[in-house]
């Protein structure tokens, strides 16, 4: 069976070990940990599930018996792929039955029937996930490979990568994954295959929600530089976001020390582990290639990158919150950025009343556009921080609106209209400014009183 290392189980994985034992002796089965569930262990790294492969096709039956003897839920059963998820105690423990597969030129869905255990693991798409671990905690490699690779930090397939990526193209997004999460290399071969395949990553072959939950993964990773490097080296990026390949070679000027796309990585590897940031990062300056004129200004990039910004992301299938979220950062993204001490406060406030909920979030993008450039004096976002918070203090808030559109219609006799957001916006500035009390009554006796003026604008 291979090489063999003893790992010393913690007290949730003996505790699971011995239940699936059980559970195993009960159907005279042989079960195994596989996968991501015996490599993260042996690197350290956290993962709270479980994957377990079981021999003669007795996968679902362990899976059935495991629930029953530890009070599980009942399994969720995927009879086509031959699976079945179980929730133990919290943690997501996922049956298969040993298998082969065999893909259609137009589908990642495979063909599945059943396998030895030695071929399941070849079908598999790196070496280092083919460790297997016995009910004893005993990790071990029958390919005699995926021990020494995870030890180089290569990521290499069993089989040759093209054959591997031909036959479910969700793998080569994950070698990036796993690449920007583990700090592994890519074996030499891999980025040449990837080259020829990709036009697999394109839908109905591949899923556009597959697609779009690695890269929220890759975002989330501690490099996602490196993430975005690979994808375009391997040609994905062009697939999966070609708003962000096409800032390739567009030059910038002023404090700016990379084209569009050098600048764009080097934001989102400054910005914040937060996703809706990472993705305001990624696509803050897309609008930039599509409003480029000759003496290299970028005129409406904000607005034109926040569409272009929210169709990409519809496009993967984030939703339209998400969409919306991230389209909002990048409209505002330069508005910190211009921040300077000149600012009255009713300037801070127009800022905290256009980002609403998105404010934080907003300087968080803020501070990773100017950490990607050699824009001169990044404390003052901390200046602005600081005055943010004290017109937040405020109370009554002036950010917030002291009327509505309906209580001005009631006080002047308008009837539904833009003119009553006009006055609305007029009256709102006096608040912000400092100019007016933000209470109700004090706004609308104002309302009243200038009613002439208002009216004429």
């Amino acid at each position: 069976m291979g090489a063999r290392e003893a790992l010393t189980p913690d007290p949730v994985l003996a505790e699971f070990l011995a239940a699936l034992r059980q559970a195993a002796a009960a159907v005279e089965a042989r079960a195994w940990l596989v996968g991501g569930s015996v490599r993260d262990r042996l690197l350290g790294r956290p993962n709270p599930d479980f994957d377990v492969v079981v021999e003669d096709g007795l996968g679902g039956r362990v899976a059935e018996t495991f629930a029953r003897q530890t009070g599980s839920p009942e399994p969720v059963l995927f009879e086509r792929f031959g699976t079945a998820q179980v929730r133990w105690r919290g943690h997501l423990v996922e049956f298969a039955s040993a298998r082969a597969e065999s893909y259609r030129e137009d589908s990642r869905k495979p063909d599945v029937g059943p396998a030895t255990l030695a071929d399941d693991l070849r079908r598999r798409d790196f070496t280092v996930n083919t460790l297997l671990m016995d009910l004893d905690a005993n990790v071990i490699d029958p390919l005699g490979e995926g021990l020494s690779d995870l030890e180089r930090g290569v990521l290499r397939t069993p089989r040759p990568p093209a054959e591997t990526f031909k036959d479910d193209p969700l793998r080569m997004l994950r070698a990036v994954r796993f690449a920007a999460q583990l700090g592994f290399e890519l074996d030499p071969a891999l980025l040449p295959a990837m080259r020829e395949m990709r036009g697999r990553l394109a839908p109905p072959v591949l899923s556009v929600e597959r697609t779009a939950d690695e890269l929220r993964k890759m975002l989330l990773s501690e490099r996602p530089r490196l993430a975005l490097e690979l994808m375009e080296a391997g040609g994905l990026l062009e697939i999966v976001l070609p708003e962000v390949h096409a800032c390739r070679g567009v030059e910038q000027r002023g404090w700016h020390r990379w084209d569009v796309y050098g600048h764009t990585l080097e934001a989102v590897e400054k910005a914040k582990p937060d996703l809706t940031v990472r993705l305001a990062a990624l696509l803050h300056d897309v609008g930039k290639p599509v409003t480029a004129t000759p003496d290299g200004a970028f005129h409406g990039h904000d607005s034109v990158g926040a569409e272009m910004a929210s169709v990409a992301l519809k496009r993967l299938r984030f939703s339209n919150a998400e969409a919306a979220r991230v389209s909002k950062l990048v409209r505002l993204h330069l508005r910190p950025v211009f921040y300077d001490s000149e600012w009255t406060d009713g300037a801070v406030r127009r800022l905290a009343r256009a980002a609403g909920p998105l404010l934080w979030p907003l300087l968080d993008l803020a501070r990773a556009d100017i950490a990607a450039s050699a824009y001169p004096h990044p404390e003052k976002l901390d200046e602005l921080a600081d005055r943010l918070r004290g017109v937040l203090a405020e109370r009554p808030s002036r950010v917030k609106p002291a009327v509505s559109g309906r209580d001005l219609m009631a006080a002047l006799g308008l009837k539904p209209g833009p003119e009553v957001g006009r006055i609305k916006a007029l009256i709102e500035d006096l608040v912000l400014e400092g100019e007016l009390e933000p209470d109700r009554d004090a706004v609308l006796e104002y309302a009243r009183a200038h009613a002439a003026d208002l009216l004429r604008g």
